[in-house]
């Protein structure tokens, strides 16, 4: 029985049936084959760099919206890194993703839709770099004013270096070291960034000398062929260059991104060489110049000062009439000396006179007396005091001298005894030790003598010499 809510197999129906995934598929090979090749222009919006390297965005205009991917491997290849709100033109392929049920464009090449678009661009990019503060006025620095070596950097073969050269070899040779790049390119922004760096990393003292100042020229040309000087990694280059750097780049109408972060902007690369060097010939007439100005002022600074002189000196008084009144009152200081001097006399003989009533012999020679006698009896003290001590050490030394003899070997040696030790191995203490052939020493009471072991000891037959003994016999007399 047919059911409305279940689809019944008719064999003879005219409309297939599809799985989801044959439909899809089918949509895939479709899009793929007829639009295998577009140009897509709108807006950018909505850009998100995976983790994995690829770019997901949309494209939109007024009425639609289109969604976008750049592979990792066409990412790098891309000549316009995508930005939210620029307006391009997306070269690709479409295709479908199943799994959403969307279509979107696989994009191989980015393109700015027009000059207004790239100017957009550049815009968008000078004022984020503006809000780091790279163009800033605090950071651009003076030139030097005659520098040893400039480095250029633009391309060898071009105009813009004969210019450069020829315009320095009038104004005022210098050393020049030429950085070669390519000035226009996909390669061209990655050179010049590179050259200003490696300029940058050259040592003071090094075979290749390191530049003064560095001048980045290049002719002039359209915007695209401008665009390497609008690159974030030059600019960032430039404002960071420990280099002073002079921008040479265009035509006094042209303007590029490098022109805000260079120290200097120059509007030709003449005119830059000309910011790099002075003129010799106007230094040279310049101090010239000077020099004269210097001699002339100085014969004048004579002039006025041997003037000044002989007009202060007719201003000064006469010699006699500044000497009166000096003179005057020597004369007074003098008259009042010698009376002062026969008073101070008086007075230091008044001082002496009540001094010397004060000393008097007696008191001195009863106060001498004294003395003498309070020495004498201090020295009678010390006198008996030593005698005492003396005394006292002496019955101490003797009785330490008696106990030392008591104690000593030698008492036992007059009594019949002797000492034996080995040769070289000191005293023996037992028998045990001696080993028949040993060469021996017989120490007595009277000397020494010599021995020789030539037989067996026994050992019981007397008792042992203690270490200690041994150790007192070796003392000696210690007086």
């Amino acid at each position: 029985m047919d059911s409305p809510l279940i689809a019944a197999e008719n064999p003879t129906a005219n409309v297939p049936e599809y799985t989801v995934s044959e439909v899809s598929n089918a949509v895939k090979r479709t899009v793929e084959r007829d639009f295998a090749f577009v140009r897509v222009r709108g807006e950018l919006s909505g850009v998100k760099r995976h983790t994995s390297g690829h770019i997901y965005l949309d494209l939109k205009d007024e009425r639609a919206v289109l969604g976008g991917v750049i592979w990792k491997g066409s990412v790098r290849a891309l000549r316009v890194q995508p930005q939210n709100g620029i307006e391009v033109v997306a070269t690709g392929r479409l295709t479908t993703y199943p799994g959403q049920s969307k279509y979107q464009i696989v994009i191989e090449q980015l393109q700015l839709a027009g000059v207004g678009a790239l100017m957009q661009l550049i815009e968008e990019r000078r004022k984020k770099l503006a809000a780091e503060g790279l163009f800033a006025d605090e950071r651009k620095r003076a030139l030097p004013y005659l520098p040893e070596v400039i480095g250029v950097i633009t391309s060898p073969t071009g105009a813009v270096i004969r210019d450069i050269l020829h315009r320095l070899e009038d104004r005022f040779p210098r050393r020049v070291v030429v950085w070669p790049v390519a000035v226009q390119g996909d390669r061209a922004a990655a050179e010049v960034a590179a050259a200003v760096q490696g300029f940058n990393a050259l040592p003071r003292t090094g075979p290749v000398p390191r530049p003064d100042v560095l001048i980045v020229a290049r002719g002039g040309g359209s915007i695209e062929d401008l665009m390497a000087f609008n690159d974030e990694g030059v600019v960032r280059a430039v404002a960071a260059s420990e280099i002073p750097v002079i921008s040479a780049v265009g035509h006094e109408t042209d303007t590029t991104l490098i022109d805000f972060a260079a120290d200097r902007r120059a509007p030709t690369p003449t005119a830059a060489a000309e910011m790099a060097v002075p003129v010799r010939a106007e230094l040279l007439r310049q101090i010239v110049e000077r020099a004269h100005r210097l001699e002339t002022g100085r014969v004048r600074l004579f002039a006025l000062s041997r003037q000044r002189l002989t007009d202060i000196a007719r201003a000064l008084p006469r010699r006699e009439r500044l000497l009166e009144i000096p003179r005057q009152r020597f004369d007074t200081a003098a008259s009042k000396l010698t009376g002062a001097l026969t008073l101070l006399v008086h007075k230091q003989r008044a001082r002496f006179d009540r001094a010397a009533a004060g000393l008097a012999p007696a008191p001195l020679l009863q106060s001498a007396r004294r003395q003498h006698e309070r020495v004498r009896d201090l020295t009678h003290r010390m006198q008996l005091s030593a005698r005492r001590r003396v005394g006292d050490l002496k019955q101490r030394l003797a009785a330490s001298a008696k106990l030392m003899d008591t104690l000593s070997y030698r008492a036992t040696l007059e009594r019949g005894f002797a000492l034996v030790s080995k040769t070289g191995k000191g005293l023996i203490e037992r028998g045990a030790e001696i080993k028949p052939g040993d060469k021996l020493e017989l120490t007595f009471a009277d000397g020494t003598a010599p021995a020789t072991a030539t037989g067996a000891i026994v050992t019981d037959a007397a008792p042992p010499v203690s270490r200690k003994k041994a150790k007192t016999a070796n003392q000696g007399d210690l007086f």
